[in-house]
């Protein structure tokens, strides 16, 4: 009988373990609908669409996003977001991004991107993900090259 309900009571704390387990980071596949919804001299408003893949085995919700846009290091824009979005289990999902951009920044990479150099993206900062009504906070540090033309 005692070894029965130890047993039971084993079974029951590893499945309340496993089931609370820390997320996987979401990873970054692509962008998507990248346009220029305002443009100025000063300052231009960018929208696009990071697509993304959740490698867990469980669906999850993104609730708030803060993060920084560079480009060849030089800081394009700060995008943050505090919209509900459902996240398929082991599926890609799109994130929207809306940010201004500082076009004297943009200036500074005009020719290469013109071009149709290569350009290091980098996304710093953080989003905050969760299940149900718990949230956490994770780091996003994406760096890559990207061949971005404007011809």
């Amino acid at each position: 009988m005692k070894k029965s309900a130890s047993l039971i009571i084993n079974v029951i704390l590893s499945l309340i373990i496993l089931g609370c387990s820390s997320p996987k980071e979401l990873e970054y596949q692509d962008y998507k609908n990248f346009h220029f919804e305002k443009l100025g001299f000063n300052a231009s408003l960018v929208t696009l669409d990071l697509q993304y893949y959740n490698p867990n085995n469980f669906g999850l919700q993104l609730r708030r996003t803060d993060l920084d846009i560079f480009i060849n290091n030089n800081f394009l824009g700060h995008s943050s977001s505090d919209t509900l979005i459902n996240i398929p289990r082991r599926d890609t999902f799109l994130l929207p991004i809306k940010f201004d951009m500082d076009m004297k920044n943009v200036f500074k990479n005009a020719w290469n991107t013109m071009i149709g150099n290569e350009v290091t993206v980098k996304v710093t900062g953080k989003i905050k993900v969760g299940k149900g009504n718990v949230f956490m906070s994770m780091p996003v540090n994406y760096e890559g090259k990207h061949k971005f033309s404007l011809f």
